[in-house]
């Protein structure tokens, strides 16, 4: 009894030791949360409950076999023999160190099921029946398999293949392993997205060469802002995952040779995008080119290598299957604009931004270059070369052009869009965005002067608009317009819209928010010489808007209109929302917050046998007070949206009953 007393640990009283060895003890067990590839069951701290043999005054442990004796290259031999996935997502949940040895294996290094269990008798027959023991040893029987295979199963569908999604801290190797053991047998992975990584133990080229080898079915990656991922473990996707067919990298610290390596083994890709990758240059690009008889899309933004050769190279090669290019911040020159303009054959959307070296002259060869036929959705964002001239040659190459937009242009005048409009022949489309040196003489006349059936017009932020009208009176009507925006314009006014409403007839959906200047006045030739109804119309910020061209609105298009969002409208009062509750059939959506209504308002909406609100805003109104609780529960039948917030005449204890009652409805308090 006094060894036993003074027993210090020092001695084994199991043969072998552990069943961990140095390299995985109790800590490195995986408890990896609800939503891994291989099931973790919890362990508790192992009893020493075997028989002991007395012999004088010391006890020793019966000695048992253990199958951890036996080197990695066994265990390898024996996991690669494994009759089905079940059993390795059994034996990778023991620890670590089995996950990451299962992981390395391969699909091509995996037996057949039909000899699979033969072959590991031959090599450890003695050992089978000590794995098995292990397994229980660890808590995994069979209803824990059970578990784990309805645990693999929650998996989420895209486009009909299996996806996974580490974000920051859960980003690390042993759950790649993990996702590669435990979908292996199930076809495998089909989308894997790694977004940040976790700081300590984050993902590196072992997690992904884990993937490489577990997941050859792989189709889409997308790695962004992994800097402990380099070309060894990209490499390892390109020789394991030639059925990739997206790849998605940005802020990742790769280089041409991953690159040149994707585009030799993968020659079914077809889309990639490319962003702030410092190390990925020209040669990548001409590899991808060449090798990717498949490319669709192309997206570079912020990489200091890629030159006009990289640009050339590529769209050269892919000039009849690219459709979607997209090239922003880089440092490229008008030479690769002459190239889009003539290689660009099966281009349909092309997006071009920062492109501070390209000059007046990339634009005009680029639209005089008729390559662009098939062109429909084309966006320049802070492009110095967007002038007149270049403009007009890019409506004269574009035939088929269907939406164009254009932001911070700033050398952009009134002389470049009545030459535009005039030239293009199919728009439908056109979008301006901080171009200062338009006014609202060249937006009307452009609209006067299109040629195509324009539906949707949208001018935001645009500061040469001056409230001027002189010289417009005989512009000819635009019947096709449909959606008319116009935002934050502050020189914006009722003479502006007075005109905008004798030229459009046809509008359904008119977005004015952030207009100050606009009245009653100039929206009243708009509501009167609509011919098909307002369907959905923003005021917010309009505070020049009262309850009499609210009340026009409702009595001229109330069996028509579905939205009508007047946020901070201070002149608008109960007295348009009684006339909403008697005119308004189709209202679904109605925002009054910050105006001045009271309960009496919301008692009358209530009160509407026809109106059926779906989502009602009552934000900032601080005359709106608990009695309109009442009335808000009446509501709740049809609502699903309802908005609360900054209502101070409300209390607390009301709103919650509130929140009780419409149990279907999304409160926001």
């Amino acid at each position: 009894m006094p060894t036993l007393v003074n027993y210090s640990g020092d001695e084994n009283l199991c043969h072998g030791g552990s069943i961990f060895s140095t390299l995985m003890d109790a800590s490195l067990l995986l408890s990896l949360g609800s939503h891994v590839d291989v099931y973790y069951p919890p362990r508790k701290r192992s009893r020493v409950t075997a028989p002991f043999v007395f012999n004088g005054d010391m006890f020793t442990k019966s000695k048992k076999p253990s199958i951890d004796v036996l080197p990695d290259e066994c265990l390898f031999e024996i996991f690669r023999r494994l009759p089905s996935g079940q059993e390795r997502s059994a034996c990778a949940s023991v620890s670590k160190h089995w996950l990451m040895l299962l992981s390395s294996i391969s699909k091509d290094e995996v037996c057949s099921n039909e000899s699979a269990q033969m072959k590991i008798d031959e090599v450890v027959p003695d050992k089978v029946d000590e794995s098995s023991k292990l397994n229980k040893q660890s808590g995994l029987d069979s209803k824990d398999s059970e578990m784990m295979i309805q645990e693999d199963t929650q998996e989420i569908e895209s486009d009909g293949y299996l996806t996974r999604c580490l974000e920051g801290k859960k980003a690390t190797d042993i759950r790649l392993a993990s996702i590669a053991v435990g979908t292996g047998s199930r076809g495998g992975l089909g989308k894997l997205i790694i977004r940040g990584s976790n700081s300590t133990r984050g993902v590196t080229n072992v997690g992904l060469s884990a993937i490489a080898r577990g997941c050859p079915s792989l189709r889409a990656l997308s790695l962004w802002n992994v800097p402990s991922i380099g070309d060894e473990g990209l490499i390892e996707i390109a020789k394991g995952c030639n059925k990739l067919e997206k790849l998605d990298l940005s802020q990742c610290l790769i280089s041409d040779k991953s690159l040149i390596a994707i585009a030799n083994n993968c020659p079914n890709l077809n889309q990639i995008r490319i962003e702030s990758c410092p190390r990925i240059g020209n040669e990548g690009l001409q590899a991808v080119g060449k090798c990717c008889l498949n490319l669709q899309s192309i997206s570079i933004k912020d990489c200091p290598l890629v030159g006009d050769q990289g640009i050339a190279s590529l769209l050269s090669s892919a000039s009849y299957t690219l459709k979607r290019v997209k090239l922003q911040a880089l440092d490229i020159t008008d030479v690769s604009l002459a190239v889009v303009g003539h290689y660009g054959r099966a281009i349909n959307d092309l997006v071009l931004t920062g492109l501070q070296k390209v000059s007046e002259k990339g634009f005009w060869v680029m639209g005089n270059a008729q390559g662009l036929q098939k062109l429909k959705v084309f966006t320049i964002t802070s492009c110095r070369g967007v002038t007149d001239l270049a403009l007009e040659a890019v409506g004269k190459g574009c035939p088929n052009l269907k939406q164009l937009c254009l932001r911070k242009c700033s050398f952009l005048s009134d002389n470049g869009m009545v030459a535009f409009a005039k030239t293009v022949a199919s728009l439908e489309s056109l979008q301006l965005e901080e171009c200062n040196r338009i006014t609202q003489s060249g937006v009307l006349s452009a609209l006067s002067n299109i040629k195509s059936q324009l539906k949707v017009l949208s001018v935001v932020k645009c500061m040469g608009i001056r409230d001027m009208v002189s010289g417009l009176a005989a512009l000819s009507p635009c019947k096709s317009l449909r959606s008319l925006t116009i935002r934050d314009c502050p020189g914006f006014g009722s003479a502006s819209l007075a005109m905008v409403g004798r030229l459009c007839p046809q509008l359904q959906q008119v977005d004015l928010s952030g207009l100050s200047g606009v009245t009653d006045a100039g929206f009243y030739p708009l509501l009167e010489n609509s011919e098909t109804g307002l369907v959905k119309v923003n005021l917010n910020g309009c505070i020049g808007i009262s309850d009499a061209v609210v009340s026009t609105m409702v009595r001229l298009h109330g069996t028509t209109l579905q939205l009508l969002s007047l946020d901070g409208c201070k002149n608008v009062t109960d007295a348009s929302l009684f006339a909403i509750a008697v005119n308004c059939s189709v209202l679904r959506d109605l925002d009054v917050s910050k105006c001045t209504v009271t309960d009496r308002g919301v008692a009358a909406l209530s009160c509407a046998k026809e109106l059926k609100l779906q989502i009602l805003s009552l934000s900032g109104c601080s005359q709106v007070s608990d009695e309109s609780v009442p009335y808000l529960n009446n509501m709740g039948q049809n609502l699903v949206g309802l908005n609360l917030q900054h209502c101070n005449a409300m209390s607390c204890s009301k709103i919650d009953q509130l929140v009780g009652n419409l149990w279907r409805c999304d409160i926001l308090a």
